[in-house]
């Protein structure tokens, strides 16, 4: 960015004529709720790296800035109305692009630069302990000569935190717009460090699980490389951006100690970058890895059923060859308990020993035949 100029310089002369106001439509209901809630979080105006004033609405901030053309407002926002960064964007010249993206949010991480005014998206991250999970945030910032507007959706960064950081170094904060980005893109940066170790101990715990046999493991590993996605569509970007700043330090005379910060945000976000890419590369083989223990516990479940289907066929033939060959003195003894007269052998003396012999022979028979075919 160029060197501070009076206000006057670089805001747009001569001031447009009064125009005739348009009617207000008629709010939505949706943005009936949003207005009840503040969406102001601070408005602050610093003068050579000290607050000077903390005024408690836009237009209050408004004038003060144009009654101090050498200081800077830093004004915050959470989810504003259309009409909140509409009035922003006529104070400070925001192009309406970078003011459309920053209404609808869901954007990509970037870096664009309208004239005087350069426009961040960042992906904010954090790692909430109790459901085990990352929760992103989106931050959009607009820095200008003397100005740093942020507009916040989520919960995430805590830039109260930052200011709070700037306003304890002086030195730094008298550094202008630049200074404020450099610690915006620092709190972000650090951010990761806690979901890079929370997700690391969660894939050491999957690991885990997935050696011990838990059925529930897929899912986890599925939800967790989900968030990888978007952790690295949070990181990777940023990379680029930071590099396409130093690019510009020339250029834009960007202060030496801010260029040394700036360089070392940079090597951060490459070292999370790379952790980033490490994990969804983990992820992938570990997922491989329970796919293949799956396969084969499913695998040895069916050789146990192949086997004890192949033992039940086993006893069932033992039974059934038991059966049979009971069968056989049951149907002659059967045969002769009949009670007819007329029956054939009933006065021959060698009847009974016959019968017996008979039944034998049979038994003696079946008991052979399945003997051979191994059924016994």
């Amino acid at each position: 960015m160029s060197e501070r100029r009076p206000r006057a310089a670089w805001r747009r002369q001569p001031e447009p004529p009064a125009r005739t106001p348009r009617p207000e439509p008629k709010p939505s209901e949706a943005e009936a709720a949003a207005a009840d809630r503040p969406s102001v979080v601070q408005a602050t105006l610093y003068r050579d790296g000290r607050k000077v004033a903390s005024p408690d609405t836009l237009a209050e901030t408004f004038r003060q800035l144009r009654e101090h053309p050498d200081g800077m407002a830093w004004i915050g926002l959470h989810r504003p109305t259309e009409s909140e960064l509409h009035s922003l964007a006529g104070e400070f010249d925001l192009h309406e692009l970078a003011v459309e993206d920053a209404l609808e949010a869901h954007q990509r991480p970037k870096l664009e630069r309208y004239g005087d005014t350069l426009f961040v998206v960042l992906r904010a991250a954090r790692y909430l302990d109790a459901q085990e999970e990352v929760d992103f945030g989106e931050l959009h910032i607009f820095v200008g000569q003397d100005f740093v507007i942020t507009v916040r959706h989520g919960a995430a960064p805590d830039l109260s935190a930052v200011r709070l950081r700037m306003e304890e170094d002086p030195d730094l904060l008298a550094l202008g717009p630049e200074a404020v980005l450099y610690a915006i893109l620092d709190a972000v940066v650090d951010g990761y460090a806690p979901v890079v170790a929370g997700v690391q101990n969660d894939i050491d715990e999957i690991e885990t699980e997935v050696f011990s046999g838990d059925q529930a493991v897929s899912r986890r590993i599925y939800e967790l490389s989900r968030e990888m996605v978007e952790f690295q569509r949070a990181t990777r970007p940023l990379v680029g951006m930071l590099h396409g700043l130093m690019a510009g330090f020339a250029k834009y005379g960007t202060d030496e100690e801010l260029q040394r910060y700036l360089r070392d945000v940079a090597d951060h976000v490459t070292h999370t970058s790379e952790r980033v890419d490490g994990f969804r590369q983990a992820l992938t083989e570990i997922l491989t890895v329970n796919a293949t223990l799956v396969t084969e516990q499913q695998n040895a479940e069916m050789r146990a059923l192949a086997e004890a289907g192949f033992e039940q066929n086993e006893e069932i033939k033992k039974i059934s060859s038991w059966a049979a060959i009971l069968f056989a003195p049951t149907l002659v003894g059967t045969i002769y308990g009949m009670n007819f007269e007329t029956m054939p052998e009933l006065k021959w003396a060698a009847g009974y020993p016959f019968a017996i012999m008979l039944m034998a022979v049979v038994c003696v028979s079946l008991y052979v035949i399945f003997k051979k075919r191994d059924w016994l």
